[in-house]
């Protein structure tokens, strides 16, 4: 039996129509239950009547954080349409590839981005690009809501239908849709809900970008489920956060960051007098987390609860109950909810014992079902008892609890965002200098990890790390830039010409 989706915001509009749903902390802009639902329901009008949108047809987003993406997203569902958010960080050949991978009918912006938008929507034939000011002045957006009678009634819809799609880097080089069902957010806000203690009275602050699934779905989208409060930021400011987090009037009991996002916290001069009463949760991912770090929060009362996700995953997946935070430091806890796991052997495929290391395969309601135009991938990623493969390598200890090792095997994140060596060496490549090059992931104090090149020169040739660093800035977003280069005779490789990135870190990689 099909199981029907409910209108979130609708339903919240109805039972707490004057709670504060969104707040936007740069703009000054509140929104109650009931005032969020009729701007979705104005703007999945427009979308309908002027934009001619259906169910099934993609609505892209390129914007900072703001209340106006929140409104996109749940106009989108309203009519059974998919929300794509874009990530503003990437360079206009990227965002051209996702935009003419997904057609979008629209894409909307904000007037900080609203260039590189127009350039994307020419390019890749999108024929209206709409624009929300920051202020809520006089735009585009603000005259498609205005005098519009609400859609009240979202259309027929099942937990199996795409809410969303997220792309995500590939170990190809070229960005991945995940399609993110509604079953899929829906059985991520219950699965959060144990481990983060998440509901009506949450107060979720959002600092991490709504484009990536961590701000979007840790704790955002589980927040407006629950019929709590949503506070958005533009970019992460340690001194700011922290502020925010003191002030009883904001009363923040949730957040997520990344592991840089903590370290640049604990190392302001407020966190030793900031308040962190309120808080009921606060998670840390998407990047291996210093143990000092946790206790550096840890001796301010904050147990930072550890988790594992991917935007496959819906995220959450791993969760360390704030319980065993202290006793279990480092780990990323144990299965949420509704996910079945297992730990296998690369090789044998068998299953792993406590303490050996194996790739993490997972199975559930919040399992993405695949890539959007990639049955390859699809076939690839997933066995034919619907269990998938996220390629990263754990282990299990004698109690359960889970660790990652390695995210995969050449990929590195770099301040919390995945960077994967062969889109990075695609760009490379476009240098006629080059012979061989390699991207490797090197420790960096700042962002955790940070890109090197190593480059093998033609005969001949010459070509400066200034130049390789200038070519890779006008091609891909500033987190994926190499910060290092390094010039080589020759890369090292294996019988069949794989090269050995192994042998590449230990040699290059300090």
């Amino acid at each position: 039996m099909s199981i029907k989706v409910f209108d979130w915001i609708q339903k919240q509009a109805d039972v707490v129509s004057d709670k504060r749903a969104v707040h936007d902390l740069d703009k000054g802009v509140t929104l109650t239950y009931a005032e969020l639902n009729e701007r979705v329901g104005k703007l999945a009008a427009y979308l309908r009547d002027d934009l001619g949108v259906e169910k099934g047809d993609r609505i892209s987003v390129l914007s900072f954080n703001s209340p106006e993406m929140l409104e996109l997203q749940f106009a989108c569902m309203r009519l059974g349409a998919i929300f794509v958010p874009l990530n503003f960080r990437l360079a206009v050949p990227e965002l051209e590839y996702i935009v003419g991978d997904c057609g979008p009918k629209a894409l909307f912006t904000d007037p900080e981005l609203e260039e590189t938008a127009g350039e994307v929507a020419k390019l890749t034939g999108v024929g209206t690009v709409v624009r929300a000011n920051s202020d809520r002045s006089d735009c585009a957006y603000e005259q498609a809501l205005a005098g519009r009678e609400p859609v009240t009634e979202i259309v027929d819809l099942t937990l199996d239908d795409p809410w969303c799609i997220m792309y995500t880097s590939g170990t190809t080089g070229r960005p991945k849709g995940a399609i993110i069902t509604h079953s899929m957010n829906l059985f991520n806000a219950v699965n959060l809900a144990g481990h983060a203690k998440l509901d009506s009275r949450c107060v979720q602050y959002t600092f991490m970008p709504l484009f990536h699934t961590g701000g979007l779905n840790v704790f955002t989208n589980p927040a407006l489920h629950f019929g709590g409060t949503a506070l958005l930021t533009r970019a992460f400011d340690p001194g700011e956060v922290l502020k925010n987090i003191s002030d009883p009037e904001l009363g923040v009991t949730h957040f997520l960051g990344v592991p840089a996002m903590y370290q640049f916290m604990a190392q302001h001069p407020d966190f030793e007098t900031a308040d962190f009463s309120r808080i009921v949760s606060c998670f840390v991912g998407a990047a291996p987390m210093p143990v000092s770090t946790l206790r550096t929060w840890l001796d301010r009362g904050v147990a930072l609860q550890q988790g594992y996700g991917m935007t496959e995953n819906g995220p959450a997946c791993l969760a360390l109950a704030g319980d065993d935070a202290a006793r279990k430091i480092g780990s990323a806890g144990k299965p949420v909810m509704h996910t079945e796991v297992k730990v296998l052997d690369p090789d044998s495929q068998a299953p792993v014992g406590p303490g050996e290391v194996g790739v993490l395969w997972v199975r559930g309601p919040t399992i993405t079902p695949g890539y959007w135009n990639k049955p390859e991938a699809n076939e690839k990623s997933f066995d034919a008892d619907g269990w998938f493969d996220t390629g990263d390598a754990v282990r299990v200890d004698e109690d359960g609890f889970f660790y990652i090792v390695d995210r995969t095997k050449d990929m590195y994140i770099s301040g919390g965002e995945n960077v994967y060596p062969a889109e990075v060496e695609n760009i490379l490549y476009q240098l006629p200098q080059i012979l061989e090059a390699a991207i490797i992931g090197v420790p960096d104090e700042k962002w955790g990890e940070s890109g090197r090149a190593i480059v093998v020169l033609k005969e001949g040739e010459t070509l400066s790390a200034d130049e390789v660093v200038a070519h890779c800035a006008a091609k891909l977003a500033k987190f994926k830039v190499p910060a290092s280069v390094l010039f080589t005779d020759a890369l090292p490789r294996n019988a069949t010409g794989k090269v050995l990135k192994q042998d590449l870190r230990a040699s290059m990689g300090s």
